[in-house]
């Protein structure tokens, strides 16, 4: 779908962590084997116009100032005219999280990137809900968010609204580890996005091909216990030893290229 008053885009950068590189999204025929929202956002965008180029220098397992510190100025120096930001999602999951600090440091990021002329993205994090394993942390994500949305208000960037996004079946949005985004979950992310930029587009969250799998997401006491030894006890010996998912790991787009 073509319209001509709908924005084209032509060089599209994404930043950040696991969430833009696209992990709980497999496809092996893809760099680093993860396909994900923002490759779904690019597929689309390429058809506005015959000169597109995508690059995503996101890497899983970074926090804020490890993204900013090692991206930021690849991402300015590719010249966008688009570029998505999703930073801290990391940062809040810790024990322990400055959340004004994150807000000082994503503010003057925001800053650089906004006076490239570039249209910038923030996203605001998930809405973790009354249950889960993050469920404690409720009142922290809302607080990050009202710092995105401040910023972004002060820079002139779209704010990408993770926060209010309230699928029908939220259990098909999520991945096995319950802390990814599933195919779908990156499917209506995209969706979202898209909507958000005015670009038009015709994805939807139909499976009529079955190519998004059934919801690997599982509730009950066996599906906890589980989740414990599969996910959580890994990411807390991470956090222990001071490794991270995204070691060895790096950019699967790092320059802009078509898609």
């Amino acid at each position: 779908m073509r319209c001509v008053t709908a924005p084209v885009f032509h060089r599209f950068v994404a930043i950040g962590d696991s969430f833009t590189e696209g992990v709980g999204d497999p496809d092996a025929s893809r760099p680093n084997a993860v396909r994900g929202w923002a490759d779904r956002v690019a597929e689309v965008l390429a058809t506005r116009t015959d000169q597109f180029g995508y690059a995503n220098l996101a890497v899983r397992g970074r926090t804020l100032r490890p993204i900013l510190d090692q991206q930021l100025e690849p991402a300015i120096a590719l010249a966008p005219d688009l570029i998505t930001v999703y930073a801290g999602g990391n940062d809040l999951i810790r024990p322990r999280c400055d959340v004004d600090a994150l807000g000082e440091l994503y503010d003057d990021a925001i800053g650089k990137l906004a006076a490239t002329g570039a249209v910038v993205g923030v996203f605001t994090a998930f809405d973790p809900g009354g249950g889960g394993p993050f469920a404690r942390l409720r009142g922290r994500f809302a607080i990050y968010n009202e710092r995105v949305r401040e910023i972004a208000e002060r820079h002139g960037a779209v704010v990408l609204d993770s926060w209010r996004m309230r699928p029908e079946h939220p259990e098909r949005m999520w991945s096995e580890d319950r802390l990814h985004l599933g195919p779908l979950g990156h499917r209506a992310v995209a969706i979202a996005v898209l909507d958000t930029l005015g670009v038009p587009h015709e994805l939807d969250l139909s499976d009529p091909t079955g190519s998004l799998g059934d919801a690997p997401f599982r509730a009950g006491r066996r599906a906890d216990l589980d989740w414990a030894v599969k996910h959580a006890a890994p990411w807390i010996k991470r956090r222990l030893t001071g490794k991270s998912s995204g070691d060895g790991v790096t950019a699967k787009r790092p320059t802009l290229e078509p898609i």
